[in-house]
């Protein structure tokens, strides 16, 4: 039997030690952690921060429509839409202009992407110059068209007041 206790004294022993072991540890971790660490420097490039993505709502107001490969408004298509959105913001003065631009998923992705975001971005200006509050306007992803439309559906800007 003294063998016994031997072993249980043994085992007693390694377990206080190793919980001793493991209180110096977090004792000298704890006190490691709670020091300052020195702040990393801002990068030296500044990137912009995207707004969250807004849903659109409703019917659009207006569609504008582009010629192929152009994101040229037309004189008669920037009246147009200048005076209606105008006419629905006096409606609505606390409301944004949703611009969303599209593209057919014809040809080279890339370039339809920067197409219809530069589409918007003609309407957006009309919009602006036409006396639109800038930071009332926001532009949404450019989308692509799917299904059997007509190709002119590929190239529009939709105009919502929301």
């Amino acid at each position: 039997m003294a063998a016994n206790d031997d072993d249980e004294s043994t085992a007693v022993i390694v377990g206080v030690l190793a919980g001793i072991m493991l209180a110096v540890v977090a004792v000298v971790y704890g006190a490691s952690a709670g020091k300052a660490v020195k702040p990393k420097a801002a990068p030296a490039v500044v990137q912009s921060v995207e707004e969250p993505e807004i849903a659109p709502v409703g019917e659009a107001l207006v569609k504008v429509f582009f010629a192929v490969d152009s994101a040229t408004l037309a004189v008669i298509d920037r009246e147009g839409v200048v005076v209606k959105t105008i006419e629905m913001l006096k409606v609505q003065p606390r409301a944004i202009v949703l611009l969303s631009g599209f593209h057919d998923p014809s040809g080279d992705a890339a370039h339809n992407a920067a197409l219809a975001k530069a589409r918007a971005e003609a309407v957006r200006d009309a919009l602006v110059a036409g006396g639109v509050e800038l930071d009332r306007v926001k532009l949404r992803k450019p989308e692509s068209t799917i299904g059997s439309g007509k190709p002119e559906e590929g190239r529009r800007v939709e105009v919502r007041v929301q």
